[in-house]
């Protein structure tokens, strides 16, 4: 029976990972930052740090099949209880900065479906972009707080729709001056392997963090190892599909972008506006007009929209779920009638509201505002991979007391060593990302608020991580 559900074949697996970990977004928000040079960091970063992270979840998930809390279980079984709490929090929280940046991500969409053009994110005050986003954010959350379900199968088909669309400007792109008379590649020098060579100095270590960010989540496939034929064969050479994969699409979408745009000037909104304008190049070179960016604002829209309400309460009940009352107190556990934990959503709405609000105080334009919770994304949404690399050091170091089908490497100290070497990176690339991405000569008064906010925002998400299990304990003393 059991090897009827073993029904997965290597490329199966490929390909459903593929979809739920690569994005069109990747290769805009990297291409801002770094340029053609991207190419390079591209190839490293898979090599270095997404095929072994792939593998890893691989054998994590085939030692610990019968697991359903994911990363917070596997830390439980390999470390402590309170380990495990804390791989849980940080599950939860580093999807607060998420939930701030989608309602400006859905405006962005708006804007380009019905004005045509991205003038939206260069005119309008930071400050009344994050009013309309905190009304639009609450709006959701008031929703969500009821039980809204509708969203999660309209997400579904609007990410598969991005997909498809993420393929369909790499195609468009790279072919646009092969196909299309008088279409002339933005980039010079694209011949010269010396346009693909980074610079290796500090602000290029800073913008390793995007790279980190966009090739992370590999946790997601994890479940799949079992349902897997063959699984000690056929997942890694998923894994190694999956990479090879996510590597041509981020290296000929970077292609593509070089021609499209000049690697030596690109636009200072390109992270907030690159997709529409770049679907509206391409509409005008293959003589189609609006509809590509049409299609594009509709279905970033609506995948928004689901992701906003998917993760306002899905992260939630991951957390209060298998909720340990030493660590969790019971008012943020409390159910109402209809079964939503409305002090988690209170909490929740206290966070990513200050989130939205306080840094418009300091940061006075709308696309560099984008900018910075997007980086800000980038520095505290790969905290929670931390937790992946110690449960596998964690499993390496106790390997004997464990089995699994699929198994990456079969040296305990060869894994150990493999689960650091993962866990630093991420740790260096968080740290270093925190420096804000504006010349400081510039704007001195705005790279140091950046920096206050990049250094307060993971703190203050530290220390209510560290406050609420004395809350518990308190709480638990009362009633005894």
């Amino acid at each position: 029976m059991a090897d009827t559900k073993k029904q997965l074949r290597w490329y199966n697996v490929a390909l459903i990972a593929f979809v739920s970990v690569w994005g069109l977004g990747n290769v805009f928000n990297n291409y801002a930052q770094q340029g053609l040079s991207v190419v390079t960091s591209w190839i490293l970063i898979m090599a270095i740090y997404f095929v072994p992270y792939a593998l890893i979840v691989g054998q994590l998930g085939s030692t610990f099949k019968d697991q359903a809390g994911g990363v917070s279980s596997w830390i439980k079984e390999t470390g402590t209880v309170r380990l495990a709490y804390y791989a849980a929090w940080t599950y939860w929280v580093v999807h607060i900065p998420y939930l701030a940046q989608k309602p400006q991500a859905i405006l962005i969409a708006l804007s380009w479906l019905f004005k045509g053009n991205g003038n939206f994110v260069n005119t309008v005050s930071s400050m009344t972009v994050s009013l309309i986003c905190l009304a639009l954010f609450l709006l959701f959350l008031w929703l969500s707080s009821r039980g809204l379900t509708t969203l999660n199968r309209i997400g579904s088909m609007a990410g598969t729709a991005m997909f498809l669309m993420s393929i369909l400007f790499i195609i468009l792109a790279v072919t646009a001056p092969l196909m299309v008379k008088g279409v002339h590649v933005a980039t010079p020098d694209m011949g010269d392997i010396h346009t693909y060579l980074p610079k290796f100095d500090l602000n290029y270590f800073t913008t390793i963090s995007m790279l980190v960010f966009a090739v992370g989540g590999a946790e997601k496939i994890s479940p799949y190892v079992n349902n897997t034929k063959h699984a000690a064969k056929e997942f890694p050479t998923g894994m190694l599909v999956l990479a090879g994969m996510v590597a041509f699409c981020a290296l000929l979408g970077s292609f593509g972008m070089g021609m499209l745009f000049n690697s030596n000037q690109i636009p200072t909104d390109l992270m907030a506006n690159g997709p529409y304008t770049a679907f509206a190049m391409l509409g005008s070179y293959y003589h189609v007009g609006n509809i590509f960016v049409i299609l594009y604002a509709i279905a970033n829209a609506l995948a928004s929209i689901s992701a906003l309400a998917f993760s306002i309460d899905a992260p939630l009940k991951m957390l209060l779920s298998d909720a340990d009352p030493h660590f969790i107190p019971k008012k943020l556990s409390h159910l109402n009638k209809k079964g939503t934990p409305i002090n988690g959503y209170w909490l929740t709405g206290i966070l990513v509201s200050l989130l939205i609000i306080v840094p418009a105080l300091g940061i006075g334009n709308m696309n560099e505002l984008y900018k910075w919770l997007l980086n800000l994304n980038s520095v505290v949404m790969p905290l929670r991979y931390l937790w992946v690399f110690l449960a596998y050091y964690l499993l390496n170091k106790h390997l004997e007391k464990f089995q699994a089908e699929y198994m990456f490497v079969k040296n305990k100290h060869v894994g150990m060593i493999i689960g650091g070497w993962c866990f630093l990176f991420t740790a260096l690339a968080c740290l270093l990302g925190m420096l804000p991405k504006i010349n400081y000569l510039n704007d001195p008064g705005t790279w140091w608020f950046q920096m206050g906010l990049n250094i307060i925002t993971p703190v203050i998400f530290l220390a209510l991580g560290l406050i609420l299990p004395f809350i518990a304990r308190r709480d638990e003393a009362r009633l005894l």
